[in-house]
Formats: C-alpha cells, sequence, structure tokens
C-alpha cells in the first residue's frame, strides 16, 4: 500500500527559503516594550512582524490577511484567550501559534496546545529565546509546506493523468481542507484507502490520528467494540474499560472501509456520531462526544443496498455528501509505469534486491494485462516478479502466470494446462484454490476462512506465504 512521505527511492527536495517573500509575524503581547525589544531581534531574520495590544486586533488582522506565526499572550483576554487559539486555526490551519503564559495559568496553555497551538513559554522567557522559537516554527512551516507539494506531485504521478483521474485529484484537492464527509466508491483494490489517507494529510486535521478500520474483517459485536468502545462487564471477557477506535481518532480522521458490509445495528449507531458528534461505548448510557472526520468506502452498490433495505437510507446521505469514484486500473493504464516504478522501489527494499528496471517484452506485458485485482494486484505482480528475478531488468518469465499467458485469477480455476506441462504441486494448488475463494467472496476473511474450514490465522499465514 503507498504511504506518502515514506516511499522508498523518493528522496524529499531540500526546503528552500519561501520565494514568497518574507515569513509573516503577528506578535500579540500584552508588555508594549517586551514586544519591541522580541520585534528587534527578529529584525535579524528580515521578517515582517505586525504588533497588536489587544484580541479583538488579532481577530481583525487574522481575518484579513495570513500569517506565518502568531505569537499571543494569554494575557490579553481572560476571558477568550483559548477559543481565540480556536478562531485562528479555523482561519488559517497551517499558522503556527506560539503562547506566552504566566505559570499559573499551565491549564489555560494546555488547554491552547490541545486546540493546536504550537509551543508554548512562560512568560520569564528571554526575548532572544521566544524568537529562537519563532525561527523554528517559520522552518516547520517551510518544512511541512515543502513535504505537501512534494506528497501531492507524487501522489498526481501515481494516479495517472486520464480525465477522469483528474476529476478525482481536483475533487480532493477542493474536499480536502474541509471536514465534510466523503465517499469513496470503487473496484477492491483501486487505492481507496490510499486516497482516504491523502485526504487526511491534505487537510487541517494532518497532525492528529488517521485510523482506517476494515467493517468486512471484523464479526458485528467485535466491529461495534472496536469502533465505540466498551465498558468493564459489557459482555464475557469485558474485564475492563476500553476506548474505542472513535474515541482515538478524536481530532483526526476515521476511515471506514467496506462501508457496506456493516449490520444494521452498527448503521444506527454511526448515524448518530454523524448527527450529533456523540459515542456510546457498548455496555455504556453515558454519551461522549467526539470530533472526528468520516471517510467511507465500499465497493458495493450502496444504492442497490438502499432499496432493499440492507443500508439505511439516512445513513447513505449522510455519508454521501462528496462522491469519489476510482476508476479501475485498466482505465488509467498511463499510471502504470509509474506505479511499477515505485513498488519496483519498494520491494528492492524489502527484499534486498537491485532492480533497475523492466524489459521492454515484460513491460508490454503489464501495460495490457486487465488487472482485475486493480492497484493492489500490480503491487503482489511486481513483487511476484523481484522475488523471480535473475538478472537486473524484470523479464517476462519473472512474471506470474496469469500476466503471461492472459490468465486473470478469477478464471483460474478453468484454465486447463496443456499436457506437456509439468503437473501442479500441493502448493500450487492450494494458493489457486485460495485465490480463488477470496476472489468469489470479495476478499471478506472471515467468510473464507469459513468456507475452507480453517482459522483467521491460518488464513492470514497462507495469505502472507503465498503474497496474497
Amino acid at each position: 500500500m503507498l504511504v506518502f512521505g515514506t516511499i522508498a527511492g523518493m528522496k524529499h527536495p531540500r526546503v528552500a527559503k519561501q520565494s514568497e517573500g518574507p515569513s509573516r509575524i503577528l506578535l500579540a503581547l500584552a508588555d508594549l516594550a517586551y514586544a519591541k525589544t522580541l520585534e528587534d531581534f527578529m529584525a535579524y531574520e528580515r521578517y515582517q512582524v505586525e504588533r497588536i495590544h489587544d484580541a479583538a486586533g488579532v481577530l481583525r488582522l487574522v481575518s484579513r490577511r495570513q500569517f506565518d506565526v502568531l505569537v499571543l499572550d494569554l494575557e490579553l483576554s481572560r476571558e477568550t484567550d483559548v477559543e481565540l487559539v480556536s478562531f485562528v486555526r479555523q482561519r488559517d490551519p497551517g499558522i503556527r501559534i506560539i503562547l506566552l503564559f504566566d505559570v499559573k495559568r499551565v491549564e489555560q496553555a494546555l488547554e491552547g496546545l490541545r486546540n493546536g497551538a504550537y509551543l508554548y513559554l512562560p512568560h520569564s522567557c528571554p526575548p532572544s529565546d521566544v524568537a529562537m522559537a519563532v525561527s523554528r516554527a517559520v522552518r516547520s512551516k517551510a518544512t511541512e509546506a515543502s513535504v505537501e507539494r512534494y506528497e501531492q506531485t507524487v501522489f498526481e504521478e501515481l494516479v495517472g493523468s486520464t480525465p477522469a483521474m483528474q476529476r478525482v485529484v481536483e475533487l480532493i484537492r477542493k474536499v480536502a481542507p474541509t471536514d465534510s464527509t466523503v465517499l469513496l466508491l470503487g473496484e477492491s483494490g483501486t487505492g481507496k484507502e490510499v486516497l482516504a489517507n491523502t485526504l487526511h494529510r491534505l487537510s487541517k486535521r494532518r497532525n492528529m490520528s488517521f485510523i482506517a478500520i476494515n467493517c468486512a474483517a471484523l464479526p458485528e459485536a467485535l466491529l461495534e467494540s472496536e469502533m465505540f468502545g466498551h465498558v468493564k462487564g459489557a459482555f464475557t471477557g469485558a474485564d475492563r474499560d476500553k476506548r474505542g477506535l472513535f474515541e482515538e481518532a478524536d481530532g483526526g480522521t476515521i476511515f471506514l472501509d467496506e462501508i457496506g458490509d456493516m449490520s444494521a445495528i452498527t448503521q444506527a449507531k454511526l448515524l448518530r456520531v454523524l448527527q450529533n458528534g456523540e459515542i456510546r461505548r457498548v455496555g455504556s448510557s453515558v454519551a461522549q462526544r467526539v470530533d472526528v472526520r468520516v471517510l467511507a468506502a465500499t465497493n458495493r452498490d450502496l444504492i442497490e443496498a438502499v432499496r432493499t433495505n440492507a443500508f439505511r437510507e439516512d445513513l447513505y446521505y449522510r455519508l454521501n455528501v462528496i462522491q469519489i469514484r476510482i476508476p479501475p486500473l485498466r482505465e488509467r493504464r498511463d499510471a502504470i509505469p509509474t506505479l511499477i516504478n515505485h513498488f519496483l522501489n519498494q520491494h528492492n527494499a524489502k527484499f534486498e534486491r537491485r532492480i533497475h528496471g523492466v524489459e521492454d517484452h515484460a513491460m508490454g506485458l503489464l501495460m495490457h494485462y486487465d488487472y482485475p485485482g486493480n492497484v493492489r494486484e500490480l503491487e503482489s505482480i511486481v513483487a511476484h516478479a523481484v522475488i523471480m528475478a535473475e538478472g537486473a531488468q524484470l523479464r517476462a518469465q519473472d512474471l506470474p502466470d496469469q500476466v503471461r499467458f492472459g490468465v486473470s485469477p478469477r478464471l483460474a480455476l478453468p484454465y486447463q494446462q496443456p499436457e506437456d506441462e509439468a503437473i501442479l504441486t500441493l502448493a500450487q494448488v492450494e494458493e489457486r484454490e485460495l485465490r480463488r475463494a477470496l476472489e468469489k467472496l470479495e476478499g471478506n476473511q472471515t467468510a473464507v476462512a469459513k468456507k475452507l474450514g480453517i482459522s483467521r490465522s491460518t488464513l492470514w499465514r497462507k495469505m502472507k506465504e503465498y503474497g496474497l
């Protein structure tokens, strides 16, 4: 799976000094003499500094223009200081806020951090130290901006340049900075979790948690407990209170994959979260407020599920505020070479190999294959080829049979080998049947394990063994 910011073989560019002009600093301090001294220190860095001495002035200035760093004295307004942090962060999620506080008000400083402040320092800190903290904050913001631009560039290269995918990129750019729920639709393996992670990393919640849950991988009772937590004694085996993933994601983003497999009871509880921002742990009557952005994905037809009463209509419309449909890989073949190179770098590092490219014939086969398993299948194919390769480049004979002979895993069972080919080993038969079961049951590991008569742990071990 792609993880932006840690892409093997791709280096982050050096962070250059901001080309948009000098960094803009706002000093909101009650002590005028201290503010003047601090401004003098920062003059050496050629920052563009403005001073204000009341909370109303801060509200006015940040509403009109953007600043890179705000140095905010908590003595400006005892009633609104912490709320001021939240307001400024909402206006400009990228701003760095440095709080100056009296030692008797440390709790309010900590609350300011929880509301999004970058750092807090005591009033007793000399202006030179505060100026150094401002410089660190400016560098931090410049680094983050550079990394975001780099990740956006890499993301666009990986998804391809077809009109359909450019529409996806455009939607992500527009919706990422908001807190809107997003419904990601597409076939299995198209990269829905990658896009969800990208939405999170380009949002104002980027520094908070991103938690993904596969709703199809857990039984109903366990899924509810995992999502919302439980109290001691709620059910057999609940020997202590447990925080749910919604609590863990508070302030961040939660990604609900395979949302179409969620039971009616859990759907009702999720609807309450989206409507009221409240959760209840299993076995508890006490509601807890959470601030979580919800992203959801499915490869099912939710409109049909609503029609047959398998999915709540009110929940569907809560989730479907913004819908992003991801085309299958066979409809965006221009991205295949970039994805192959990306996975080649990943698996070179993983398997300690030095494969430098793909021979023309092998690339032709990879470009013309239909990829019923989409990007996930392409990653598996490249991993297989890297392991099998004997030279410096991937060759046609290094690719799995479904690519070499045009045999999709979906068609693997009826495929008849020529009589002069070797009989399949038991391991090959086992892998083929496992692939067929996973495909037929759409990757539902619980159902596959039950159908094959094995435990989930055995299934997981076999899937890992065969690179599935």
